[in-house]
């Protein structure tokens, strides 16, 4: 479902006036609604979220990190919540929203904020498969 501009700011960490300015110089594009208001599509939100480089060989995928984790997610942090000692940090992944708690202190070391680049590393022994 294509998001409100306000919606398409906060998830790209930009200010709506930043967004709207992306919108009338075509550097973003929308759908207009029967009403003439735009709507921006989540994949065209995912243009501005770096891709991952793809190279051959033992570096056949891109280290955001030099680690030996495999599932990488390269996204934008699009919320933060900070309640005490914990802290969510929700990432906005190829139109999908992955949500990661972690420690306050580990969010102030890494100096997050909304708007940034970052990757979440999913770390199982599992995976299953849930048909709706």
């Amino acid at each position: 479902m294509p998001l409100r501009p306000r919606e398409a700011a906060v998830r790209l960490g930009i200010s709506y006036p930043t967004l709207k300015k992306w919108i009338y110089s075509r550097k973003l594009r929308t759908v207009t609604t029967p009403g003439g208001h735009h709507r921006i599509p989540e994949a065209e939100l995912e243009r501005f979220i770096p891709k991952a480089e793809v190279k051959k060989g033992p570096q056949g995928r891109r280290d955001f990190r030099r680690i030996s984790g495999r599932n990488q997610l390269i996204g934008r942090v699009t919320e933060i919540k900070v309640d005490g000692l914990i802290a969510q940090v929700k990432l906005s992944i190829a139109g999908q929203i992955i949500t990661s708690i972690i420690t306050a202190d580990a969010l102030a070391e890494m100096g997050l904020k909304k708007g940034d680049i970052a990757a979440a590393l999913i770390k199982s022994t599992e995976v299953m498969i849930v048909r709706p």
